[in-house]
């Protein structure tokens, strides 16, 4: 079960799980019909089930009645994966109060009523599991123009771990993958539009190189392997060595 399905990420996310021959609940804002070519494909790829709904993750009774859904047409989710979010290019005083409201209402309101919910549903079924938290090395990077992004995302970093030491009894393990200069949803946009700016980006990277929205499904898929049964309340920090160096 992922949010913002539909993105970059979160397509990426959904076709390395359907490798893995899992089914597959997808929720974002865009349409059914919007969604239909690309649950087409996975069933087509993969020969698996989906399921997608149209979901504002800010409304808890929307992801309610989401998950609701998903046990009606595929079973309880026993990995969950919160991706959706949203970004807004703004420094604190530009920043307008409505924006900073729907940035912490996606981005962090939106991750806790998703994981809340499915993994009440999975202690009361006793399924045993994952969460994963896409999250951001801003979380400890101030980013001028981000503010409210940062906030969200060290809001998220903390419940990844409220939440492992509550639900590790049950064994639901839960983490967060924290990637660097990703190039997919709003970075792609921009440097698609002037290439200059990606080799500029690349070059204050450590390890010298973007990462792409494979590598980051790759690295949620890795502490959801079968064989992980100890690491949980981590954050996997992915950003090629950014966070050594100042902005």
């Amino acid at each position: 079960m992922i949010s913002g399905g539909l993105g970059d990420i979160g397509r990426a996310i959904c076709s390395v799980f359907a490798a893995q021959g899992a089914d597959i609940a997808i929720g974002g804002l865009q349409s059914v019909q919007e969604a239909q070519p690309f649950l087409d494909e996975l069933k087509q790829q993969y020969a698996i089930s989906s399921h997608y709904a149209t979901v504002d993750v800010s409304d808890a009774l929307a992801v309610d009645n989401w998950l609701a859904e998903v046990e009606k047409h595929l079973g309880t989710p026993d990995l969950i994966v919160s991706n959706a979010a949203t970004v807004t290019q703004a420094n604190i005083q530009q920043l307008r109060p409505e924006e900073w409201s729907r940035e912490l209402r996606v981005n962090l309101d939106g991750a806790f009523y998703l994981t809340q919910k499915a993994t009440q549903k999975m202690v009361e079924k006793k399924l045993k599991g994952h969460v994963v938290f896409i999250g951001s090395w801003a979380a400890e990077a101030v980013h001028p123009n981000l503010p409210a992004y940062c906030v969200s995302k060290a809001g998220v970093r903390m419940l990844n771990k409220c939440m492992a030491l509550e639900l590790a009894p049950q064994g639901i393990l839960v983490n967060e993958i924290a990637p660097g200069y990703v190039d997919a949803g709003l970075s792609a946009e921009i440097w698609s539009k002037n290439p200059e700016l990606i080799k500029q980006a690349a070059a204050k990277v450590p390890v010298g190189k973007i990462i792409s929205a494979e590598a980051v499904a790759k690295q949620v898929l890795y502490v959801c392997h079968p064989d992980n049964e100890h690491i949980t309340g981590s954050t996997l920090l992915m950003d090629g060595g950014l966070s050594l160096r100042a902005l």
